[in-house]
């Protein structure tokens, strides 16, 4: 089997457009790279599957590529909600930086109950700066909240969830099994996964854009939430193209509807921590025998292995862990974090299980068997660090009229513009059959199952 393992050489694809983003680190070259894995993986899965006699040439449009790193929707008078809450950010400690991720209502509890202070700014400013940074990590964790200790390079690389990154595959297969491709009579060269049914169990951000990209190609994307889940200004960029329904897991009947879509599901992505399906009654064995012919691709944060390998975690968090927004503090003269100028592990990440999804498909279609892939932000972060910054020319910094397709994309909340296309395999393109819309706004139910 030919495992997708790495990213694409930039001479093996094409790349049009100008253009790069300003930082410490390499990201529109990552940016590049995660569009080519795509796109040449699924040029191997069209002719794998009979869509094209030959190997179609990839073309990469750098200036797109990384605008999707982005933001890919804007909206259309009217204003998209913050994409954070007001406590999440990053606050100076005795010792360093911390940064706290407080978007969804428990990880916020367990920050301010570590903290024993008002929901407010000031005095989360104020109660941090009491603490050293790694004790207010551990305490936040503990607790169920999510926060990284801003750590440089050499503190990470030493750091033994540091080391057991470093020494995992950037994609880990794992678990082969036999795997039939089901016949899709509509799939064309123009729409090469039309009828693929995927099952998208993730969140914020990696998981989503990973759906998000299978979608643009045919797929009937099906994403489930809890019920009143919401992603306030992130829905909006990453619900292109899927139908997004409400399941509450705790419960029989909804568990058990769930079950029936993952045994007529194709493909399974999901996000969860290792042990938290387990948890659900939906360990790896109890998938397995629900949905023995699915391909599988899943994520974690801080990686498969190591202490952490259980942490929950955000691009955000990553970065601080990671060193790299200290490398960029370091760079910018600065004497703050200076994270990415995007969250690149969360996108190329997604791509790069997009692509694993397909490389697994092609795989299936050749040896009738496939194996499940893991990726991590983590081991993404570790593979940015390693990436030489080659790409000169203007800098990006926002997008302009001209990067938008011309159709009003009328999305649950309002009518917007979204980012042209960035990748073309010969002459397939990604498009969408729908615009983005809320979570809970579809039934949780396959169009033709």
């Amino acid at each position: 089997m030919n495992l997708l393992q790495d990213f694409p050489a930039p001479e093996t694809y094409e790349i049009t457009g100008s253009g790069c983003y300003d930082s410490a680190f390499a990201v529109s070259e990552l940016a590049n790279a995660s569009f080519a894995a795509v796109g040449q993986q699924m040029a191997l899965l069209m002719q794998a599957i009979g869509l094209s006699s030959r190997v179609l040439p990839v073309t990469v449009d750098q200036r797109l590529a990384s605008l999707w790193f982005g933001y890919s929707f804007a909206a259309q008078g009217w204003e998209l909600p913050s994409l954070w809450d007001p406590i999440a950010g990053n606050y100076r400690c005795r010792d360093g930086w911390i940064r706290l991720h407080t978007n969804l209502p428990h990880h916020r509890a367990a920050a301010l109950s570590v903290l024993g202070c008002a929901e407010k700014p000031d005095a989360v400013r104020a109660a941090v700066a009491t603490w050293d940074g790694e004790p207010l990590e551990t305490e936040v964790v503990a607790q169920g909240g999510v926060a990284a200790f801003m750590r440089s390079r050499s503190q990470w690389l030493a750091h033994p969830q540091g080391r057991a990154v470093a020494q995992e595959p950037l994609v880990n297969w794992v678990a082969p099994s036999p795997v039939s491709l089901r016949h899709r009579s509509i799939a064309t060269a123009a729409r090469p996964l039309a009828g693929l049914r995927v099952l998208d169990l993730t969140r914020v951000l990696a998981g989503p854009i990973a759906t998000r990209t299978l979608a643009g190609f045919g797929a009937e994307v099906l994403r489930i939430d809890p019920p009143g889940w919401d992603e306030p200004g992130v829905i909006q960029d990453i619900s292109l193209g899927k139908s997004m329904a409400s399941l509450d897991l705790r419960y029989s009947t909804d568990l058990q509807r769930c079950k029936d879509l993952l045994a007529q599901a194709d493909v399974v992505v999901h996000g969860y921590r290792p042990d938290a399906l387990e948890g659900l009654g939906l360990d790896h064995a109890t998938r397995d025998q629900i949905g023995p012919n699915r391909i599988e691709v899943t994520l974690d944060a801080y990686g498969w292995t190591g202490p952490w390998a259980k942490r929950r975690g955000f691009d955000s968090l990553v970065q601080m862990s990671a060193g790299i927004a200290d490398t960029g503090a370091k760079w910018a003269r600065a004497n703050k974090p200076t994270p990415l100028p995007v969250q690149a592990l969360d996108h190329a990440t997604g791509y790069l299980m997009a692509a694993a999804v397909l490389n697994a498909m092609t795989t299936a279609a050749t040896t009738q068997r496939a194996a499940s892939a893991r990726l991590s932000l983590a081991r993404m972060a570790e593979h940015l660090a390693k990436m030489s910054q080659r790409l000169r020319g203007p800098k990006i910094t926002a997008p302009q009229p001209e990067d938008y397709a011309p159709q009003i994309e009328d999305s649950s909340w309002g009518p917007a513009l979204r980012l042209r296309p960035a990748l073309k395999i010969g002459t397939t393109q990604m498009q969408w059959d729908s615009p983005a819309q809320a979570c809970g706004s579809a039934p949780a139910r396959w169009s033709n199952a």
